[in-house]
């Protein structure tokens, strides 16, 4: 029966590595944008930045997939279960890595700062070409954290119709009633998906302290 099952659980891998990365990719938009809003000198920017990260941080994603799928519709706005996994993670996700983007701005040092004024460039190429790269050293390591945990919150989707990893292993353990081998699997490959995340992140972070220091060196 489990080689029965190598198709389907294939197909929900798929779909939960799909939900990953498109997730992925959203909460880092969320992320960058929130994190500057916040650090934005008009207040209009930043209270409406400041409301959505402390509601999405301070309330369960669980409850907030449930009440984009589920309660939406009672006001008549409807939207795709596929739809909602990503943009639901995301949005809880990119809450908690916004915080994570607005410290390592202001973890760069004023120096840096007076320098890149002192040079005559304008907001936009302070950001993009002093404090960002030098932002994204502090920010990796953490923001990994956040990845690893938006893996392991992709479960969730089940919960609304998505026939996602977790969801082929409940099918699977119900027909058949083997709990070992249902999750002990998912447990598995949980753990694979966690680890790929985990190396891209460490790739990364040494890429761009690689990158620092020929730039340091060339100047």
């Amino acid at each position: 029966m489990i080689f029965d099952y190598l198709i389907p659980f294939g197909r929900g891998l798929l779909v939960t590595v799909e939900i990953t990365v498109l997730s992925t990719i959203l909460a880092a938009v969320i992320a960058v944008i929130a994190g500057l809003a916040r650090l934005s000198k008009h207040a209009w920017v930043r209270w409406p930045a400041a409301v959505y990260v402390e509601f999405f941080r301070s309330t369960s994603c669980y409850v907030q997939l449930f009440w984009l799928f589920f309660a939406l519709p009672f006001f008549g706005i409807y939207l795709d279960a596929f739809l909602v996994g990503i943009v639901g993670i995301a949005l809880n996700i990119g809450s908690f890595a916004s915080e994570v983007v607005r410290a390592a701005v202001l973890s760069v040092s004023k120096g840096q700062r007076e320098a890149a004024i002192a040079l005559n460039y304008t907001a936009w190429q302070r950001m993009r070409r002093v404090i960002l790269p030098q932002a994204m050293i502090a920010m990796l390591p953490p923001m990994s954290n956040l990845m690893i945990e938006l893996i392991k919150t992709t479960p969730l989707v089940s919960l609304i119709t998505i026939s996602d990893l977790t969801f082929t292993a409940h099918l699977f353990r119900t027909q058949s009633g083997q709990t070992f081998q249902a999750f002990g699997s998912i447990l598995i490959i949980y753990f694979i998906l966690s680890s790929g995340m985990a190396w891209i992140f460490n790739t990364l972070e040494r890429r761009f302290r690689k990158g620092l220091a020929i730039t340091a060196r060339n100047l």
